[in-house]
């Protein structure tokens, strides 16, 4: 296997991002709430903004398997988003990335949502690593994933596209625990891409979301917010042991001028989403919203 340049995050002025033109943290939804699965093609992208709009918040990050009719034409999903009064904060582009370099259509598929993004000044684009099988080679595998989220991330900063590397939890994801994460922050190239703290995963793979954000306030682009148990399990919004106001006060007094995505795997969301979003924004609106400054 071909080496990885090792770059150390800390020691690297953080890259000017497009996403730093935000005035101040804004809340947004994630697209998981309504559809967990990363390859499951929806097209009620229409319903999800209306919701998204009504319940408060300020933009969307879809999976781009449930852009739908606006898959090939994101002049119009601008247009009905400039309708709703909301944003395109991101784009989940999920990759297994199972070689040493991209393949011809993994390349492919992420130019195309570069380009896609381009329609988006201040969008950005959420890539995470796939779940395996299992974790055998697991190093090989880190390694891999970091090498060819390092090249799609450089491609995306020459096109004036901001990529943020996302990790999950389940049990045979490559970047689950403490060790993988330090491996993670080893390899990962944050000239070119930044991370994606989701504070639900961070909890459900043993470490403490707080700290893991403090640790790393310098390569953070974009944010995923759920709760979870000390248990590991799914909550709601606020009733879990996330420690959200501390993890956005510390993002606020850092300058962190990104989104927060809002989303939950919690029973109800299969009954009733939009009801969850409405909720989620309540405990978002008394909570959270007050933290954060208001930049004039």
């Amino acid at each position: 296997m071909k080496s990885i340049t090792r770059v150390n995050s800390k020691n690297i002025p953080s890259m000017s991002l497009k996403g730093c033109l935000l005035m101040g943290i804004k809340f947004g939804c994630h697209g998981s709430t309504w559809e967990l699965d990363y390859d499951k093609e929806t097209d009620y992208l229409d319903d999800i903004m209306d919701t998204v709009s009504k319940a408060g918040f300020k933009g969307i990050d879809v999976q781009v398997a449930m852009l739908g009719k606006y898959k090939n034409y994101p002049e119009k999903l601008k247009k009905e988003l400039d309708k709703r009064g909301i944003e395109l904060a991101a784009l989940t582009v999920p990759f297994s990335w199972e070689n040493d370099q991209e393949t011809k259509e993994e390349k492919e598929h992420a130019d195309y949502f570069i380009n896609y993004l381009k329609h988006f000044p201040s969008a950005v684009m959420n890539v995470p690593s796939r779940v395996g099988p299992s974790r055998k080679n697991l190093l090989n595998r880190q390694k891999q994933i970091i090498n060819c989220a390092n090249a799609l991330g450089k491609r995306a900063f020459e096109h004036g596209v901001v990529a943020s590397f996302h990790p999950a939890s389940p049990a045979t994801s490559y970047f689950r625990t403490k060790e993988d994460y330090d491996v993670l922050f080893d390899l990962l190239d944050t000239r070119y891409v930044g991370y994606t703290p989701d504070a639900g995963h961070i909890k459900a793979g043993g470490m403490n979301p707080v700290e893991i954000v403090q640790d790393n306030l310098a390569i953070i682009k974009h944010v995923h917010f759920k709760d979870c148990s000390n248990a590991y399990e799914w909550k709601e919004m606020g009733t879990g042991d996330i420690d959200f106001p501390t993890i956005v006060q510390n993002l606020n007094d850092n300058g962190y001028t990104g989104w927060i995505m809002v989303e939950e795997e919690t029973e109800d969301v299969a009954t009733d989403p939009n009801k969850v979003i409405f909720d989620i924004n309540d405990y978002v609106s008394s909570k959270l919203q007050p933290i954060v400054q208001t930049v004039n």
